[in-house]
């Protein structure tokens, strides 16, 4: 049991992603049907209200003033769904705010389950569509009053994220999104990524424009921009992210091939150096492809990590399936394949030409290939 008192930060036995707190009795109730229905969710509620079956269901009990809580749930849950009203949770939340990019979702749910609100993070946090999903495990209404949600236009902060769609900077996000749901004249400028960006049933708003290049958007009067590519922008063409945001797609395949024992240190270079040189950003790269002979390569295995990429490696068999310029017959006496960064680019990212056929830097090859728009 949690006894909570002032100036102490409880240690909560956390197992999910989601916490449910409940402090009434009919809160109780609604907390143990969603906690036994709700994946990688903690349920906590008062011990006065102890139903004897709190240990085999991992229910935490807490005595105290839920207040004392929250700051160990912040700092832990991605998601805090709280059976208390509206007003109280904005009076005890308002203490913990640090950042819409850092603070966890948070939703409130009425005390008859009837309404569920997203309060906090709706966005970046995940309230609303927890919300949603949290409304649907209750048969409740759910109540999202974020703007583009609402109005179903683009959310700004979200922009291509369900593909892993990374924006550049926030400093241009509030006055973007302000654009976009006062139905200004907005711009978007798509060169790279998924184009099923839009996930309404209803058309495009015609005050949002689409082009695929920053100079011919640059040419339109328009008062806000949402730019997508890899490239980095020559300095005339940043001039569209006066009031603009960028967005960097994962769209860049890496095939390499190394000798054995070569550093993270120098692959890392070797891809730094050559992005710079072709105008590419690193943030856009998806993958890093080789030879299965290469799988257990700890420089490949840690460059993949640091970044979060994919490490990707083929057969000599499925490498020899890829047509390239100039297969080697040295490279095949040792691998079994006739090349190894071009075709393992190539076949990742399903492009049928390379952004950089092969550069050979020290002990590493590098091919790079951009999946086709």
């Amino acid at each position: 049991m949690l006894a909570l008192a002032e100036g102490t930060c409880p240690e909560i036995n956390q197992n999910g992603e989601y916490a449910i707190v409940a402090i009434t009795k009919h809160g109780v109730d609604v907390a143990r049907k969603l906690g036994s229905t709700f994946q990688q969710a903690d349920v906590y509620y008062m011990s006065k209200f102890e139903r004897g079956d709190e240990e085999e269901k991992q229910v935490q009990l807490f005595e105290g003033s839920v207040r004392l809580l929250l700051p160990s749930l912040f700092q832990s849950y991605k998601g805090i769904i709280l059976i208390i009203s509206l007003g109280a949770v904005v009076r005890m939340i308002a203490p913990l705010l640090k950042d819409k990019k850092t603070d966890p979702g948070v939703v409130v749910i009425d005390d008859k389950a009837e309404h569920v609100i997203s309060v906090l993070s709706g966005h970046i946090g995940g309230a609303n569509e927890l919300t949603k999903e949290v409304a649907a495990a209750l048969n409740a209404r759910p109540i999202i009053t974020t703007a583009s949600d609402v109005q179903k236009t683009i959310p700004v902060d979200l922009f291509g994220k369900r593909f892993g769609w990374t924006w550049e900077s926030a400093e241009k996000l509030t006055p973007v999104s302000a654009s976009v749901v006062n139905e200004e004249r907005v711009v978007v400028v798509q060169e790279s990524g998924e184009r099923e960006w839009w996930h309404y049933n209803s058309p495009v708003p015609p005050t949002i424009k689409t082009y695929s290049t920053v100079r011919e958007a640059l040419s339109v009067e328009h008062d806000a921009a949402l730019v997508v590519t890899h490239r980095m922008l020559t300095e005339e063409e940043e001039l569209i992210l006066r009031n603009g945001v960028l967005y960097r797609p994962k769209v860049i395949a890496i095939g390499m091939g190394c000798n054995r024992g070569t550093s993270s240190d120098e692959i890392e270079t070797v891809i730094s150096e050559t992005l710079n040189e072709l105008g590419f950003s690193i943030k856009s790269v998806k993958a890093l492809c080789t030879i299965d002979l290469k799988k257990d390569e700890q420089g490949l295995i840690d460059v993949t990590n640091k970044y979060s990429w994919d490490f990707v490696t083929y057969t000599p068999e499925q490498l020899n399936e890829v047509e390239i310029k100039k297969p080697s017959e040295t490279v095949f006496t040792y691998t079994g394949a006739y090349g190894v960064s071009e075709p393992a680019a190539m076949l990742y990212s399903g492009a049928g030409s390379l952004a950089l056929v092969k550069k050979k830097s020290g002990n590493v090859t590098i091919s790079v290939a951009v999946t086709p728009f």
